[in-house]
Order: structure tokens, then C-alpha cells, then sequence
């Protein structure tokens, strides 16, 4: 099963935090600046985890360089 979630970024932030908005709004918070992509794939790392789903089951649909980004997870 394939989730569409809709989160708005926070990078340089001083702790990694996801707070849950409604069933698919989230705020993610990472340590990572946003260069080379590093911080999207942090956030992919900290939604796994949060999701209990493999790093590879998480995927950036859109807004690769924007702070609104759009997620597939495959639960």
C-alpha cells in the first residue's frame, strides 16, 4: 500500500522532530543543511523511522528543492 504524505521542512534545525499535523500533514525538523540533497535525505531517513518502513520504501515526489515536499511510503 502506497501513502501520499505532505510535509514542510524545517533544515538546520538543532534536534531531528517530526510532529504529526492530521493523518497526512507533517513538520520535520533535521540537523542537515539543505545542500546536495542532504537534507531530503534525512528527512526520508527520520520518516522511515517514524513509519517503521525500510529507508528504500520512502520516496521525494515533489519539491526537491522547496521546504513544502511531497512523500510516498510504501506501507
Amino acid at each position: 500500500m502506497n501513502m501520499k504524505i505532505f510535509v514542510k521542512v524545517k533544515p538546520n534545525a538543532r534536534a531531528e522532530q517530526i510532529e504529526q499535523i492530521d493523518d497526512t500533514h507533517f513538520h520535520v525538523a533535521v540537523q542537515e543543511p539543505p545542500v546536495d540533497g542532504r537534507a531530503n535525505h534525512a528527512i526520508a531517513r527520520a520518516l522511515a523511522t517514524h513509519f517503521n518502513v525500510a529507508p528504500s520504501s520512502v520516496q521525494l515526489i515533489s519539491g526537491f528543492s522547496s521546504k513544502q515536499k511531497i512523500f510516498s511510503i510504501e506501507i
